[in-house]
């Protein structure tokens, strides 16, 4: 069992007894050995690494990107305290607020880890987000100062009107003169990294070390609907994973992460996932590389940079599989069922838990691990399901442990974590060991803790990287973490028999697509429903996949006029909704309706079903005040929805 029943726990009617990691069945972890902070963590990897690499990036010669140049950890530690001497000389007081409005860089970790050292906290700002958000986080948290790069810092200067707090501008990139000018025209002064490490360096400011109950971090969630919620996050949440992650490799339950690792960060800093990830890495003083800021040229800074564990979310690993299977159609009928035959073998393989194969993964599966360097020897999925197919692809073409995560940023985005030497898939594994997990009965989706073969209900979570609370919204707080402290995620999940949760479903109209983006249905439905050929709409997507479908019903009316226009008045309304010309021109009406009311790309549909079939009360689509019941109209319409998805795999 990898999880296992809390001792003592009550019996509580309508909800199943809390579960947590067998290897810490009597307690749940705080703070790993020397670390009660993230100043402290850092700290540890000093001690660990102090003369080896810790922050490397690629210097760009004339367009062309160099060998990485690295920098030590005692290098680093020594820039670190003089840019946060720095920030104290430019005003900034124990727990102050400092924006982040950058991609992944050295200075980036730098600047954040003099905040650990001072005590200041970090609020992360992303473009994703969109400038409404910003501005609403910006003002929410009355930002006075903004790390960030020239480039960004004049979003910033554009919106200035509208974020009045704004005064300092800390650019990690040097600042031209026309954007210095507009700076000083709107009364912001801009700074650039080196004079506030300079001046640190000659000004020490005395520190003021956080404890392990301050806040670290105000991480906003990308939202659903209405602006996003600014996550409260302390020393302490972060902690705990980094102890659960390095407890479980001393047991041999994870990889064991040690000083002569080497992590590529490209995935942003904004989010809690790549922060948590950083962090564990520190502490045990590996060397961390930066991409080039290009997503595009990914692949070459990884070849460059040989990374040993390599974390990633679904949707680039879903692309790699993706181009391996395409690159084997234009090889020959020889390279094809050599192909096939490897892949098979270690496929029969891992279920006798063997992942390493002598002949085959020199002969064919050599070229396809080059494309991660060559030393990935551990793969962490996360953010986002990500398909069983994908996950035993990964451990048979790169002979390497993979495993997959399940958390949000509520519980610094680790909540379970599967374990090494487990290679079945379809499971997020059990608990993490600083928190414990409990089922809760939803009786409306037919979900309960007395489900079987495997109890089922909503995911709950209590512990020590349970978040402190929604910034300024005790309301919203009051939501989610109950009486007892259990934090409650929204997502319906099911203990299977060796006590691993599988996720199962999403308690709200709320739900992420592979890529990780957050979508709201009944916002998009909305939109469409105000075009006048649509009288009703189901919008849809699947955690495994990258895009939305739906199932329309068209307005009978509106659909005769354009028929009658198009020199289709022969066609009856049925006849109408299964013409293919149809179902091509409502589609490109609702892209077209979506693009005029802010639809982003990801919340436009990409393929329809059209249904004569109104919702109603009657068929159990409609609830008696005319909601969609979701749930309801997912069966009915499976078969249409599975058609959907496999058209746009085909396109």
């Amino acid at each position: 069992m990898q999880s296992v029943e809390v001792k003592g726990a009550p019996e509580i009617p309508g909800e199943g007894k809390p579960r947590r990691n067998a290897c810490s069945p009597d307690k749940l972890l705080d703070f790993p050995p020397e670390a009660t902070t993230l100043y402290e963590n850092f700290l540890h990897g000093v001690k660990i690494s102090g003369s080896n690499n810790f922050l490397g990036r690629r210097p760009i010669v004339d367009g062309v990107a160099q060998p990485y140049v690295w920098q030590t950890y005692s290098e680093v530690q020594q820039r670190v305290a003089n840019f946060g001497s720095g920030l104290c000389k430019f005003g900034l007081k124990p727990k102050a607020y400092l924006g982040f409005f950058s991609i992944n860089t050295p200075e980036y970790v730098i600047a954040e880890l003099a905040c650990n050292q001072y005590n200041l906290v970090s609020v992360p700002l992303y473009d994703t987000l969109g400038t409404e958000a910003l501005k609403f986080i910006i003002n929410q948290t009355a930002l006075e100062f903004v790390f960030t790069t020239s480039n960004k810092g004049r979003t910033l200067l554009d919106m200035k009107e509208s974020i009045p707090t704004l005064k300092t501008i800390i650019t990690s990139d040097d600042a031209d003169q026309d954007f210095i000018d507009q700076a000083h025209g709107l009364k912001v002064q801009v700074i650039e990294f080196k004079t506030v490490e300079n001046d640190g360096k000659t000004h020490k400011a005395e520190e003021v070390n956080p404890k392990p109950e301050d806040i670290a971090t105000i991480c906003y969630t990308s939202g659903t609907t209405g602006m996003p919620k600014g996550v409260v996050l302390t020393h302490k949440n972060f902690m705990a994973i980094v102890c659960s992650l390095i407890f479980l490799g001393e047991k041999g339950k994870m990889i064991k992460i040690t000083k002569d690792d080497v992590h590529i960060s490209y995935l942003p800093l904004a989010h809690v996932y790549e922060k948590t990830s950083a962090a564990t890495f520190i502490y045990a003083g590996c060397a961390i590389g930066f991409y080039q800021g290009d997503t595009l040229k990914l692949l070459d800074d990884i070849a460059e940079l040989k990374p040993t564990i390599f974390i990633s979310v679904p949707r680039l690993l879903n692309r790699v599989y993706d181009k391996v299977f395409a690159s084997l159609k234009g090889k020959s009928k020889v390279a094809q069922w050599m192909f096939t035959t490897a892949y098979n073998a270690k496929k029969n393989a891992l279920s006798k838990g063997q992942i390493d194969h002598w002949l085959w993964d020199k002969l064919v599966f050599a070229p396809i691990r080059e494309r991660l360097g060559g030393r990935v020897k551990a793969i962490l999925s996360a953010a986002a399901p990500i398909s069983p197919d994908v996950m035993d692809f990964l451990k048979i073409c790169f002979s390497a442990d993979v495993f997959e995560g399940y958390g949000q940023t509520e519980n610094a985005a680790a909540l379970t974590i599967s374990l090494y030497g487990d290679l079945t898939s379809g499971h997020v594994g059990p608990p993490q060991a600083c928190s414990e997990v409990k089922l809760v009965d939803v009786p409306e989706m037919n979900y309960t803790s007395n489900d079987k073969p495997y109890p089922r209900g909503e995911i709950c979570v209590r512990g020590n990287a349970v978040f402190k609370e929604y910034y300024k919204e005790p309301g919203k707080t009051k939501e989610v973490i109950d009486k007892e402290g259990w934090c409650h995620t929204g997502d319906i999940g099911m203990w299977d028999e060796l006590g691993r949760l599988v996720i199962v479903d999403r308690l709200k109209n709320i739900f992420k697509l592979a890529q990780g983006e957050y979508i709201a249905p009944e916002k998009i439905e909305n939109v469409y429903c105000k075009h006048e050929l649509i009288s009703q709409a189901f919008v849809y997507g699947e955690s495994l996949q990258t895009s939305l479908v739906a199932i329309i019903v068209p307005d009978p009316d509106a659909l005769i006029l354009w028929a009658k226009q198009n020199n289709l008045e022969k066609y009856s309304f049925e006849e109408l909704c299964e013409l293919p010309d149809t179902k091509k021109h409502i589609l490109q009406a609702l892209v077209n309706h979506g693009k005029t009311n802010d639809l982003k790309g990801f919340e436009n549909v990409k393929n329809i079903y059209l249904t004569t079939e109104g919702f109603s009360v009657e068929n159990d689509l409609l609830t008696p005040t005319f909601k969609l019941k979701r749930h309801q109209a997912k069966i009915k319409f499976q078969k249409e929805i599975e058609k959907l998805y496999s058209e746009i795999s085909q396109t």
